[in-house]
């Protein structure tokens, strides 16, 4: 018992001292920020996300540090990073509808379907399928245990399990975008897409600097592209960014 508390309270105090570490990078972050000295800020954001303290105001606020170096897709995927972590968030919203009205050439955009799964997240999708699916199961129960609410419970089990159905398969829609159509932010504007995962490829189409492409395929440091047009090729992994698409 009393090694058990020894370890919570050096786990207490390892999680307290990294949070106060982490708040006095942020404020150094944020300080730099004010200053005007942007490129700084943006490293010092990037030097706390790596720690591994991660929330959608510190995605935003890198994208922020990163837009305002002139770094237009590395602010996008940061943006979109927030908006996984906070899709209704106004600010997030409008930065990422601002800058990718910058962009030049064909992108991939979202369809209208899938930009209304990405109003919630995965985990609040999940919340709201369990939720109705317990409810459902309760009420069925209840109406086994007393044969008399069997009638004037059946329009609210109708509801319920409609409700349920629903749920789930925005679940397993918005699960399904998440986890097997992943899109890539190219972040580098002097960026090439190659026939072939190699260097000495041809060019197969031009890219610039925040386009968002819907990855194909990833191996050995390439990932396959395509852009709004369907053109297809390959890129290397360190001039884009890979993120799930909700």
């Amino acid at each position: 018992m009393k090694c058990f508390f020894y370890i919570f309270s050096v786990l207490l105090f390892a999680g307290t001292l990294f949070a106060s570490e982490v708040a006095e990078s942020f404020s150094s972050a944020n300080q730099l920020y004010a200053e005007g000295k942007f490129s700084a800020a943006a490293k010092s954001y990037e030097a706390i996300i790596h720690s591994g303290a991660v929330s959608a105001s510190l995605w935003y606020d890198y994208g922020n540090a990163e837009f305002k170096s002139g770094n237009l897709g590395r602010a996008i995927a940061a943006w979109r990073r927030a908006a996984l972590l906070a899709p209704r968030d106004a600010d997030v919203r409008a930065n990422l509808d601002f800058a990718r009205n910058q962009v030049q050439g064909a992108t991939v955009r979202q369809s209208q379907w899938q930009t209304w799964l990405e109003a919630l997240t995965l985990d609040e999708w999940s919340m709201l399928a369990a939720i109705t699916f317990w409810l459902t199961f309760g009420l069925f129960a209840a109406m086994q245990i007393w044969p008399l609410l069997k009638n004037p419970l059946r329009g609210a089990a109708r509801i319920l399990i409609v409700a349920t159905i629903f749920f789930c398969a925005c679940l397993g829609e918005a699960a399904d975008i998440h986890f097997s159509k992943p899109v890539a932010v190219v972040i580098l504007p002097d960026a090439v897409t190659r026939s072939g995962p190699f260097n000495d490829a041809q060019n197969a189409f031009a890219v610039h600097d925040g386009a968002e492409l819907s990855v194909l395929d990833q191996r050995n440091g390439w990932v396959q592209v395509s852009d709004a047009n369907g053109r297809s090729g390959w890129m290397q992994s360190d001039q884009v960014e890979v993120l799930p698409s909700i």
